[in-house]
């Protein structure tokens, strides 16, 4: 080893190597090795043991969601989307219907009733066609918290 290996390494270990003994050097390197070889000491930007201990866990974390794939529990956001866009065009198409029936039912009401509750009837369509699955965790997170009383106010 050179004497600038050997100072390097002195300097590692916290060891002034002007003072200290070979055995003291000797033994405080292999303690070193040791504690890295068992993973408790970081072997320069690398923590071992930390690092295991993370990647146990994305391991665990990726079996429990891969079992929940497989119990039907989870889906991917891409057929999540595209089942609430299909049920949002059922609904709008229920939406559009609902002035007419109105109009057939109670024709004494006037053109101008039937006009707002159809402007009221869109407002609340377009609501539901701009919700994303980010609005819906938001409402879920208010809903938790109780900061949403659940009532739907079209006026807005």
């Amino acid at each position: 080893m050179s004497q600038q290996a050997v100072s390097g390494l002195c300097a590692d270990l916290g060891i002034d190597w002007r003072t200290a003994s070979l055995d003291e050097v000797r033994v405080r390197y292999i303690r070193r090795l040791r504690e890295q070889a068992a993973g408790r000491a970081a072997a320069g930007d690398l923590d071992l043991a930390g690092e295991r201990a993370r990647l146990a866990k994305e391991q665990a974390d990726r079996v429990a969601m891969q079992n929940a794939v497989t119990r039907g529990e989870l889906a991917p956001v891409q057929l999540i989307e595209e089942v609430l866009a299909k049920a949002g065009a059922r609904a709008a198409k229920i939406l559009d219907t609902i002035p007419g029936t109105i109009r057939r039912r109670e024709p004494s009401l006037s053109a101008d009733t039937i006009a707002a509750i159809a402007k009221d009837i869109a407002k609340v369509r377009n609501i539901a066609a701009a919700v994303s699955l980010a609005d819906l965790r938001e409402d879920d997170q208010a809903d938790e918290a109780g900061d949403s009383s659940g009532a739907l106010d079209v006026e807005a």
